[in-house]
């Protein structure tokens, strides 16, 4: 089983632990376009590797191949985020399944669900959480 963590914690991990890598499964058009978690003041960059290539939104058969070119270790605590939890829950399951030890999910991802208008980023999430993030 994957653990949900939330954002805050995420961030915590993050600032704390040397060990804790944040990996962004989105594709490459939502860091562009909608945004990317900022690390600066952790001293780290988030691991950009999709899960899903857009625009055919394919699996990205390359995406393990990905994280270890990334230097991920299985050792790592790897926190994977996606748009609101569900992408990056497949993939840490995935990278669980291939050895990584440490892994857990970014509960509501960088933009959460919904409101009640349709928008996201203002209900849960990364953004909603006030996390630092910069557009792309």
């Amino acid at each position: 089983m994957i653990e949900d963590v939330s954002p805050r914690q995420v961030w915590e991990a993050l600032m704390s632990n040397p060990d804790a890598v944040l990996c962004d499964v989105r594709t490459n058009a939502e860091w562009s376009f909608v945004g990317l978690p900022d690390l600066t003041q952790t001293g780290k960059q988030p691991v950009l590797v999709q899960w899903q290539v857009f625009p055919t939104m394919q699996p990205n058969p390359k995406f393990l191949d990905t994280l270890t070119a990334a230097h991920v270790g299985h050792d790592a605590y790897v926190y994977f985020i996606c748009r609101s939890g569900v992408r990056s829950l497949a993939a840490a399951q995935a990278a669980k399944a291939v050895g990584y030890k440490r892994v857990y999910n970014v509960k509501d991802g960088f933009e959460g669900p919904t409101d009640p208008r349709g928008h996201r980023g203002t209900v849960a999430g990364w953004k909603a959480e006030g996390l630092p993030w910069r557009q792309g």
